[in-house]
Parts: structure tokens; C-alpha cells; sequence
């Protein structure tokens, strides 16, 4: 599957390059010390850490996982959203926001060295410098493979190239750079996809000419006809729906563990908050967000929707992959071939770049901050010169774009890299939403209690894996490794009960061996760091629509109506 960029599509690839390139140039300038690296010098206004979080979370996992995703699974894979997503926004809003901000952390994992000791923040800053490694393969390589599918491009040399452009404007600009260009990310994602469902809607007939098209699909894989269109109605057993899943494994996997375990603690979204210039823009950052997030299952689903129902009826929208089953990560870039013309096709291609750069930019600025300030400092180069750390910084954001393009051949091995993207998150993430729920809830957990609760919970995660494997996939890095104890439905299905798994053993090894040792901290040191413990901010000043409980509420309520809707 080939597709011909004209003359104006290539302008309009190369002008966006320009922009990104030369934001960071603009912003050099202003980098005079670790600190505006690092943290933007916390000076950025609300909407922008609002949309720029959103954008962060808005790389390759999000656009072309989403869609592959919605082919894959159907409208269910809106819970990533409405489910997964939006309630744990809200979460740290209004009650987690407040410690990272108030506490002047400079990461997740210094909160977790303030709150409990060195050895915890140790643990969590070498896990999630792994994982941002891991998620920024993931992105590079779904965009050095789009480019040698659509273009014809090597994807070696694509791998190279897309890696440079994004080294260039982190090195330039630091997290400032990353915020301004994910703000332009957004609206260019907006811009190209928009166009593109609308056509692809209008010529499959509309919403209800979709849902009937989507009967055969669900039909002739043996599930009931409206399992592609409802999103809960089919979870009563893990054999009734595409994704494997129930509605147990749904909310407590994805819902509670996942969603909080990503959105209340990953350094790579909380940073963009954490630049934000006052507690009161930090806390508005992730609700500002929440209000496109819960709609963009119309911009990344839907197309996936409708390009499989194409592609049952013999139309063969979806390229297969080397193993002869659809490709589902070339959902979106085959219908970008099927519907865009000239012009369109060069916006809607540039918004896919943008979505890879935006993934991969947000992780490798999160890199480079905890490598730094959480490994570098705190272990190897202690006590040097603010302007030594800056240059560590950059050293760093070079250092994590190596380590990404080899990550990105390991990334080729999933043929939806949400699948790949949730496996780590199972590692990484949900153990550590434990850890900080105990400790920012319960101030009798212990370091002792938090460092050995999130090492067994990995180490729960790693055993699970290894005695667990999806139909259909061999031993490996999919699971299964130990032998194959547990059996599963999905890849979807065995990342949702890892997860579980790891955060209930990391939760109640946390509080065993809490009350088996003594606090090493004060209520006095745990002020600003315990929920029971700090001043709660006040919002009566502000106006009803920068309150965040007023927000959280009107936009809970919002996502309750979309489940309704779709039941």
C-alpha cells in the first residue's frame, strides 16, 4: 500500500518541520539553567499544560493504537477514554495535584523520596526511565514503519531521521520546547483527522449505516451483532466480547489500576502539569484536558470502526501483515490513503508525525528530568554546578533517543501496539498506584513498607507474565515464559489481570511490612506530603468554572452520559 504526496503535501510536512525546529531556537535562549530545562521554570499558563498534557498522551499508543484498536475491538475500546482515563484526570485534580505541586518535587520520583526514602524513589526513577525508553520505541518505530509502508521509505533511515528531528528541538529548548510544539500537536491532529472521519463516515452511509455494517464483523468472529457498537452490554463473560475481558477485569483493571496508576503517577504526564505557573493552573491542567480527551473517541476509534467494516466486506482496507492476519496499526494511514486528497492527505499526513513526535518528545523530556535530577544526582555526580546539570540534561536527551530506536525493533513484534503499551504500563504503573495511594492516604506505610511493596508487586507482574499467555500467542515476550498456567482471550485481557495482580500484591505487601516497621518520618516532615496532614486548597475566590471540584464533577457527569449512550 503505497500513497503519492504531491507537491503541497510535501510543503506542508516541511513548513510543520520548520515550526517544530524552530520553536526550540526560539526557546534556546531562555534554557539559562537547569531549572527552565527541566521544569520550564513552572511560568506556563493553564491551557497550555491543559493541552499540552492531553498531547503528551497523544502519540502513536494514542492514534494509531486507538484506531487499531477500534477495529480490533469496536466501540468497547472507548473505556480507554470514559473508563480508563477521565476519572482518574479528575483524581489528581482535585487530590493528588496538590502534594506534587505543593511539595515543590521536581519529579514523581522525588515525591516518593520526600514522602518515604531514597531507596523507593531509586527504584521508581530506574523503572520509569525504562518505561519512557520503552514507550518512545513504540512510537518511533510505528512511525518508521508508516513511512516505509506509505512512502516507501527505509525504515531504518525513517527510524534516523524521525529521532533526529526530535532530539533537535528537546536538546534546543527542554520541556518548554516539548509543551509549545505538543499545543501545535494538538491542533494539528485536530485538523488532520477531522476531514478524515467525516469522509469515511459519509461514505460508509452515516452512524446507523455503520452499526449494521458492523453486525457481520461481530457475526462471523461469533459474538452477538451489536458487540462492535456496545461498549458494556457484551461483558458479562470474558467469551462475549472481542477484547476477552468482563466487566470485573474492565473496572478494576483498566479502570482503577491502569488509569490511576498512568495518570496519577506517570512523571511523563504530571510534568506538564507541574510546569504549570500556580497550584490553581497545575490542578485545572489535567480537567482542561478531560474535556477533548473524552471526545476523541470519535477522532481515533471511530475510524477503526469503519475501516473494518470495509474491510469485511471484501474491501481490504487493512493491510496484512507478514503473518497474513490484518495489520490493525495501518488502519489510520490506509484510510489517509483511501479518503484524503492532495492538500488534505499533506495535513492529515503531518498530523500523524505529530502524533509520533508528541509521544516520543513527552517521554524523552520525562527521561532526561529523572535520569538527571533522580539518578544522576542523586548517585553519581552529587553536589556539581546547576550549569552541569543542564548539560546532563541535553547528554541525557541524547543518551534516551539512542536507547529508543532500540527499543523501537522490539516494538515490532506486536501487531497492536496498545497490547505492547499496557504490558509495560502493567510492570511499571500499577504497582506504583498503590504505593501512592497508601502513602499519600495513610501515613503509617513506611519506606521499608513502600520500597519492598513495589518491588514485590514487579516482581508479581513478572511471575504473572510469565505463567500467563493470550490465545493465539507463542511463549515469549508475550507471556508464557515460565509455563502457561493461565489462559486468556486477548493480549488485552492477560495485561488488565497483571496489572491487577501487581497492585494487590504491591498494596498488601506495602501494608504488612508497614506494620511490621517503624515510621522513620513525623507528621511535621509528611506535612504537604499526606493528604490528612496538609492544608486543602481553597477555591472560593475563583470563579465556578476554575474551581476543580465544580469541573470534575460537570465533567464526570459528562462521561457518565457517554456510557449511557453507548451502552
Amino acid at each position: 500500500m503505497h500513497i503519492q504526496l504531491g507537491l503541497l503535501d510535501y510543503a506542508i510536512l516541511i513548513i510543520y518541520f520548520a515550526f517544530v525546529i524552530g520553536i526550540g531556537w526560539a526557546l534556546k535562549r531562555y534554557m539559562k539553567g537547569s531549572a527552565d530545562f527541566f521544569m520550564s521554570g513552572r511560568s506556563i499558563p493553564a491551557w497550555v499544560t491543559g493541552l499540552a498534557f492531553l498531547s503528551a498522551n497523544l502519540g502513536a499508543q494514542e492514534v494509531i493504537g486507538m484506531a487499531a484498536s477500534g477495529a480490533k475491538y469496536g466501540i468497547m475500546t472507548a473505556h480507554f477514554y470514559w473508563v480508563g482515563a477521565i476519572p482518574a484526570m479528575v483524581f489528581l485534580a482535585i487530590f493528588m495535584m496538590p502534594f506534587y505541586y505543593g511539595s515543590k518535587a521536581r519529579s514523581v520520583p522525588e515525591y516518593l523520596k520526600l514522602r518515604f526514602d531514597e531507596k523507593t524513589r531509586g527504584f521508581n526513577a530506574i523503572t520509569f526511565a525504562v518505561m519512557t525508553v520503552f514507550s518512545s520505541g513504540i512510537s518511533l518505530h510505528a512511525l518508521a514503519r508508516l513511512l516505509e509502508l506509505l512512502l516507501g521509505w527505509n525504515y531504518h533511515m525513517s527510524i534516523v531521521i524521525s529521532a533526529i528531528i526530535v532530539l533537535v528541538y528537546i536538546f534546543l529548548g527542554g520541556l518548554t520546547s516539548a509543551i509549545y510544539n505538543e499545543v501545535l500537536q494538538f491542533f494539528m491532529i485536530v485538523l488532520g483527522f477531522a476531514p478524515l472521519v467525516f469522509l469515511a463516515l459519509k461514505d460508509v452511509g452515516g452512524w446507523s449505516a455503520l452499526k449494521e455494517k458492523l453486525i457481520p464483523v461481530a457475526t462471523s468472529q461469533g459474538y452477538e451483532a451489536g458487540t462492535w457498537t456496545n461498549s458494556w452490554s457484551h461483558m458479562g463473560t470474558t467469551i462475549a466480547n472481542p477484547m476477552g475481558v468482563e466487566w470485573f477485569g474492565m473496572v478494576m483493571g483498566l479502570g482503577f489500576v491502569l488509569s490511576f496508576g498512568y495518570w496519577c503517577t506517570d512523571f511523563l504526564v504530571v510534568q506538564r502539569a507541574m510546569a504549570a505557573n500556580s497550584m490553581s493552573a497545575a490542578r485545572r491542567t489535567p480537567l482542561i484536558a478531560a474535556v477533548p480527551k473524552m471526545l476523541f473517541p470519535a477522532l481515533v476509534i471511530l475510524p477503526g470502526m469503519i475501516a473494518i467494516a470495509l474491510h469485511n466486506k471484501g474491501g481490504n482496507v487493512i493491510p496484512l501483515g507478514a503473518d497474513g492476519t490484518p495489520d490493525y496499526n495501518m488502519t489510520i494511514p490506509a484510510l489517509l490513503a483511501k479518503y484524503l486528497p492532495t492538500g488534505l492527505l499533506g495535513i492529515g499526513f503531518t498530523a500523524l508525525m505529530a502524533s509520533f513526535m508528541s509521544g516520543m518528545a513527552g517521554n524523552v523530556t520525562a527521561f532526561n528530568t529523572v535520569w538527571t535530577y533522580d539518578i544522576y544526582q542523586s548517585y553519581i555526580g552529587k553536589n556539581k554546578s546547576d550549569s552541569h546539570y543542564l548539560w546532563m540534561g541535553r547528554l541525557a536527551t541524547v543518551v534516551g533517543i539512542i536507547i529508543s530506536v532500540g527499543c523501537a525493533y522490539l516494538a515490532s513484534q506486536f501487531n497492536n501496539i496498545m497490547d505492547m503499551l499496557q504490558l509495560v504500563f502493567g510492570f511499571v504503573n500499577a504497582p506504583l498506584f498503590a504505593t501512592f495511594l497508601l502513602g499519600m492516604f495513610w501515613r503509617r506505610s513506611t519506606g521499608h513498607g513502600a520500597f519492598f511493596g513495589l518491588l514485590g508487586g514487579t516482581v508479581a507482574a513478572m511471575i504473572f507474565h510469565g505463567m500467563s499467555l493470550a490465545k493465539g500467542a507463542v511463549a515469549g515476550i508475550k507471556g508464557g515464559w515460565i509455563t502457561q498456567q493461565f489462559h486468556f482471550h486477548s493480549e488485552m485481557a492477560q495485561n488488565f489481570y497483571m496489572a491487577i495482580v501487581a497492585w494487590s500484591a504491591c498494596f498488601a505487601l506495602t501494608i504488612l511490612i508497614s506494620l511490621a516497621t517503624k515510621r522513620t518520618k513525623t507528621d511535621a516532615e509528611l506535612t504537604g506530603l499526606v493528604y490528612s496532614l496538609t492544608p486543602k486548597p481553597k477555591s472560593e475566590d475563583e470563579p465556578w468554572y476554575q474551581r476543580p471540584v465544580t469541573l470534575g464533577v460537570i465533567i464526570l457527569a459528562a462521561t457518565l452520559v457517554l456510557n449511557i449512550l453507548f451502552w
